[in-house]
């Protein structure tokens, strides 16, 4: 990943990269390579961080999402995150994978459900997301100037159940989001 830009100023990259440090503290992250089934396209990274931003956590993030082009990013672009209680990175790998295949085909607007189509991680039920708001940052926090015309926004991708997905689909996120359950737990039963 170049570090600058052809004008010597950091490459967009370098500015995501460095937004992550600053929120990580400087703790040095694990990067896995999704490769792109879209030819004019770069892959998608996954980055994880253990135990950030609490011990037992797994911290994730996308790059390369917001290089697609959708019809609904007017304020930003976005790249996908997730925190769950796993050392498993294929939470991480998850979300990258599905950044890189619903690219420019899903807004990865907010309410926006996914299924997986499997169990995202061994010894996990959980077989989709909802996209929100990441829970580690402020919503001022979650855009990131990376020199485009557009900043990257960060947006939080919450492992679910189909109930769970059917009944977001038929009451809203806000109505699932009320309701008694733990986003970090991915062993957790279905909240419906």
């Amino acid at each position: 990943m170049a570090a600058e830009d052809g004008a010597g100023n950091p490459s967009r990259v370098a500015r995501y990269i460095n937004f992550l440090d600053n929120l990580s503290g400087g703790v040095e992250p694990t990067f896995w390579p999704v490769d792109s089934s879209q030819p004019e396209l770069p892959g998608v990274t996954a980055i994880g961080y253990r135990n950030q931003p609490e011990q037992g956590l797994l911290l994730g993030f996308t790059y390369g999402v917001s290089l697609a082009h959708h019809e609904l990013w007017r304020q930003g672009r976005p790249e996908l995150s997730i925190c769950v209680r796993s050392d498993d990175p294929s939470w991480v790998l998850a979300v990258a994978y599905l950044g890189e295949q619903m690219r420019g085909n899903c807004p990865f607007s907010y309410g926006n459900a996914i299924n997986f189509g499997e169990s995202i991680a061994e010894g996990s039920d959980l077989d989709g997301f909802v996209v929100f708001a990441p829970l580690m940052l402020e919503q001022d926090d979650a855009r990131v100037d990376v020199g485009d015309d557009l900043p990257i926004n960060i947006v939080g991708m919450y492992p679910t159940h189909q109930s769970e997905r059917d009944f977001i689909a038929s009451e809203g996120l806000e109505a699932f989001w009320k309701l008694d359950w733990d986003p970090y737990d991915v062993s957790r039963p279905p909240a419906v």
